[in-house]
């Protein structure tokens, strides 16, 4: 299991709310994309911003509380056919619960009491991005998905070309590392 915390909040080109989930001790970032109203919830309790009344994030923080239970952490479990799957895990007496969930209502529960967030390693080799990646994301010079491989090949052939080995070993291996990452 990976430690992350929420290293912010952003909406795509089509207008999609996502999450950027940081590893703590690494470098490396995963983007999950969520629905609009679960960021709003994220975003309110990043900022500890109590409503006058509780949404239903909150409420399921009191009835979680009222019956005993006390979450102890979320975990991002898995990822499949682009969809990824978490549970929330309570802790009530003695007996721990995985609740499933969707990771956008998990961590929503989590950023309104500080609940630690973890993402299994498989996950994080599958769906997640280097800073330098990410900021060749951000600059527009790759994208996701199939274009980013189709991008990366083509950085390659130029780093051949130009009889840069080292980065084309480089592109090889993260070219090898989306290519199995599409096949699983």
């Amino acid at each position: 299991m990976v430690e992350v915390k929420i290293n912010g909040l952003f909406l795509t080109q089509s207008q999609a709310s996502g999450v950027i989930l940081k590893e703590l001790d690494g470098d490396r970032t995963l983007p999950i994309i969520i629905g609009e109203y679960e960021a709003q919830s994220i975003a309110l309790g990043l900022e500890n911003i109590k409503p006058p009344r509780p949404i239903t994030h909150d409420l399921t923080i009191n009835i979680i509380e009222s019956f005993g239970g006390q979450i102890e952490r979320i975990v991002v479990t898995e990822l499949k056919n682009n969809t990824y799957y978490a549970v929330v895990e309570i802790r009530r007496k003695m007996k721990l619960f995985e609740i499933d969930s969707r990771p956008s209502d998990a961590i929503a529960l989590a950023v309104r009491n500080n609940i630690p967030i973890f993402v299994a390693e498989k996950v994080m080799q599958k769906g997640s991005y280097t800073s330098d990646e990410m900021q060749e994301i951000e600059q527009g010079k790759i994208e996701t998905g199939k274009s980013r491989l189709d991008q990366l090949r083509k950085d390659l052939e130029d780093a051949v070309e130009r009889e840069d080995y080292e980065k084309a070993a480089r592109l090889r291996d993260e070219i090898n590392k989306l290519d199995s990452r599409s096949n699983q």
